[in-house]
């Protein structure tokens, strides 16, 4: 007989319960979370006590017209661009996942120019358009490239091109993210190709598409201050006019900021919900926790 054996066995009546476990104290998360409050605290007290903000001016030009007029600008070239780019993005990520050689390897060098050239430089290389190409023409007909090409245009084929090359990627990977047993599976259930991508693969792809979709046009909400480069009436363009005409820069500055901030917060609210509902029957955690309490295994 050993000393093991001799140790009084507890009862199930006093096991711990699990259930009623507490947290463990942890004072290195307290003391972290004190330091990031005092923090805070003193810079939202600095931000509030320092003259040089000038809060009321800011106050004053949150909704003038033409900080208005610009947002709006703002607001259509990130939904058109977006579009633009998301159906050019789909037609290239088709080609790149295509069997037909040409065709897939024109829409890499296509995906990896357009990713590889920063999207001001683009900007400036459609504005600037007339200097290669300074007529269009069509048949009988002809056009002044430098009159086709205005800073609105530039800005709408600049920043679609430069977004096609990002979303083509991003459906591409949500496309090869989907098992192909599931192709398998469908085409034995007498599914045709058409079926099987609209019925069992889309569906499947859109959650692996969506996140990295809704954080691209948050990025293109704000890549679109670079259209202020070719004198694009856009949000930051429109506060630049104003505080090049009354010298106050950090104040009208900051009505941009804000003003990014509330669009791309209610954003990216939106995405969230997006991504739930997309996520519904798919939520490994919730199935495991649910087992685990029944006491199957996970």
């Amino acid at each position: 007989m050993t000393a093991t054996d001799t140790l009084p066995t507890r009862p199930d009546s006093v096991r711990p319960d699990a259930a009623a476990a507490r947290p463990r104290f942890r004072p290195g998360r307290l003391a972290s979370v004190v330091a990031l409050a005092v923090v805070a605290v003193l810079v939202l007290l600095w931000a509030a006590t320092n003259p040089r903000f000038e809060w009321p001016v800011v106050a004053d030009l949150m909704f003038d017209p033409s900080v208005m007029s610009g947002l709006a600008m703002t607001l259509f070239l990130t939904v058109v661009c977006m579009a633009l780019g998301t159906a050019i993005g789909t037609a290239a990520a088709a080609g790149q996942l295509s069997d037909f050689g040409p065709v897939r390897w024109t829409c890499q060098l296509y995906v990896g120019l357009l990713r590889g050239v920063p999207p001001l430089v683009q900007l400036i290389f459609w504005f600037n358009l007339a200097y290669l190409v300074p007529r269009l023409s069509v048949g009988f007909a002809s056009w002044s490239v430098n009159d086709l090409i205005t800073p609105l245009t530039a800005a709408i084929i600049g920043l679609s091109l430069h977004e096609s090359a990002y979303m083509a990627e991003i459906i591409r990977a949500g496309i090869m993210s989907v098992d192909s047993g599931q192709r398998d599976a469908a085409r034995a259930m007498g599914y045709s190709g058409r079926q099987t991508f609209w019925k069992v693969v889309f569906p499947q792809a859109l959650r692996v598409i969506v996140p990295p979709s809704g954080s691209q046009f948050i990025a293109l909400l704000k890549g679109t201050s670079l259209v202020s480069v070719i004198t694009l009436t856009d949000l930051l363009y429109s506060v630049q006019i104003i505080y090049g005409r009354t010298y106050q820069v950090v104040p009208l500055l900051l009505v941009a900021v804000i003003w990014y901030l509330i669009v791309v917060t209610l954003l990216t609210l939106v995405q969230r919900r997006i991504e739930r509902r997309l996520s519904r029957g798919y939520d490994r955690s919730t199935s495991t926790r649910a087992r685990s309490l029944e006491g199957e295994p996970a």
